[in-house]
């Protein structure tokens, strides 16, 4: 089994990907509900979670785990494969690398929450794969909330996201990283807003095809097991509210747990 987890829903998108990719495994997806978002979290309390909740899919029967969270993948992926040495650890990471490669204008963007804007592992990535662009980190509180409310519409927010997005694009920016899984339900929101401008990177489906490299197994029956450490009725239930009825048919409802 592979075990999957985010702050909340989030981490659906990469789920999502993972299953197109190998759509006979059995999965287990588990959203930290009770401490949504950890954009805004401390480093230590981030870094505690993670540790627990990779504990927990382990006692339940997961080879392998997938940090679906680019907060989570930053401050704490190399102490749960530290924690888990003989188990494949996979990250979430904004695809820096891919847009610093394909830029046109040498002008990118990251959206991303508080934690991982300000993260080191962020900084690292830049000076790794983009010392020769310019980057701009766009912090973006709140939409991580916004799509955990599947509140993704309203002239406010829209509003909030022109008025983050369009000095990106003023400013000759031509690959937009959604920094946060969480972005990924937000494409219908910002491909309009950046069409024929800039390109939006997503890295879900490299999530996915890296879990296919490491072994991801390619028999089972396709079960999908749904956790969540608070109201673990909304996440079923808003599988098919993201478009995502057809995981929704995998899973017999959704289970509360304590990691």
């Amino acid at each position: 089994m592979i075990g999957v987890f985010d702050s909340g829903l989030g981490g659906l998108s990469v789920l999502a990907a993972i299953a197109r990719a190998l759509p006979h495994a059995d999965l287990a997806y588990l959203a930290d509900t009770a401490h949504v978002p950890y954009g805004d979290k401390h480093d230590d309390f981030i870094r505690g979670r993670v540790l627990a909740i990779g504990r927990h899919l382990v006692e339940r029967g997961c080879r392998m785990l997938v940090v679906a969270c680019n907060t989570a993948t930053a401050h704490a992926v190399t102490e749960l494969r530290h924690q888990h040495p003989g188990i494949p650890v996979v990250g979430v990471e904004p695809g820096v690398k891919p847009a610093a490669q394909s830029t046109q204008s040498g002008h990118i963007a990251v959206l991303a929450t508080e934690a991982t804007a300000r993260s080191e592992r962020l900084r690292h990535l830049i000076r790794s794969h983009a010392s020769r662009v310019a980057v701009h980190v766009q912090p973006c509180p709140g939409w991580a909330t916004r799509v955990e409310t599947l509140h993704l519409d309203g002239a406010e927010f829209a509003a909030d996201i022109r008025a983050r997005v369009l000095p990106l694009l003023d400013a000759g920016v031509d690959r937009i990283v959604l920094g946060c899984t969480h972005y990924a339900f937000l494409i219908p929101v910002l491909e309009p807003l950046v069409h024929g401008r800039a390109e939006l990177v997503d890295v879900a489906d490299a999530v996915a095809r890296q879990v296919v490299r490491l072994g991801g197994e390619r028999a089972g029956s396709a079960k999908l097991h749904l956790l969540a450490t608070a109201r673990p009725e909304r996440l079923h239930a808003a599988l098919p509210a993201l478009g995502l009825g057809w995981l929704a048919a995998r899973a017999s409802g959704a289970d509360l747990v304590t990691p």
